[in-house]
């Protein structure tokens, strides 16, 4: 089983990338939308935890920069009918600590966000998941696990923050990659700012 590879960006698509490793081999990875918009450009260097989903008519591999998030999906995929693609899209839209956070708060409206769960499927992921909560918070409460963890947050944040104004995801996600390459530095609340004025701006 693959679990983790190194290598060169080959390409990426608008759901997966291609990695090629030093062996001359490269393999496509299924990946999160975060993942993706966070990509560096074709030729660097990159790295990723993979976990490995074999099925009768295929062997996907699905990456993740964080051991953590590769922890939380191998969680998800235990859920009685949650697939792989499923378990991303929900990794796409919120961090293991915010899914922590759902589930504690049972929060089936903010699950629901998601493509493809509706309010009777997010019930039931919620309610498995509570079994599963101390395998979910082991994987939430390690710090220093993912190198990018902290940047992402405040990413994701933005995200959050702009999804709660009436954006759509779509809408905002490449205006949020180009502010946070152009200010590494900048917070959750800085980054709404800009996006704004960018979202502004072009609708003149």
């Amino acid at each position: 089983m693959i679990a983790y590879i190194h290598g060169k960006l080959l390409e990426a698509t608008d759901r997966s990338c291609i990695v090629l490793t030093p062996g001359g081999v490269g393999y496509e990875l299924f990946l999160t939308i975060t993942a993706l918009s966070t990509l560096p450009a074709s030729g660097s260097d990159v790295t990723f935890y993979v976990f490995t989903v074999v099925r009768e008519d295929a062997l996907d591999l699905y990456g993740f920069p964080c051991f953590d998030d590769r922890e939380v999906f191998q969680t998800l995929i235990s859920i009685d009918r949650l697939g792989p693609k499923k378990a991303l899209a929900i990794l796409s839209q919120f961090s293991p600590k915010e899914l922590q956070d759902i589930v504690f708060r049972e929060d089936v409206k903010t699950l629901s966000i998601v493509p493809g769960i509706g309010p009777k499927s997010a019930r039931q992921i919620l309610w498995s998941l509570k079994d599963k909560m101390d395998k979910l918070s082991s994987a939430t409460i390690r710090s220093g696990a993912c190198p990018a963890e902290g940047d992402r947050s405040e990413f994701l944040d933005a995200l959050s923050g702009l999804r709660n104004l009436g954006y759509a995801d779509d809408e905002v996600r490449t205006f949020l990659k180009d502010i946070f390459d152009e200010e590494p530095d900048l917070d959750a609340a800085g980054a709404i700012r800009v996006a704004l004025k960018k979202i502004s701006q072009r609708n003149k």
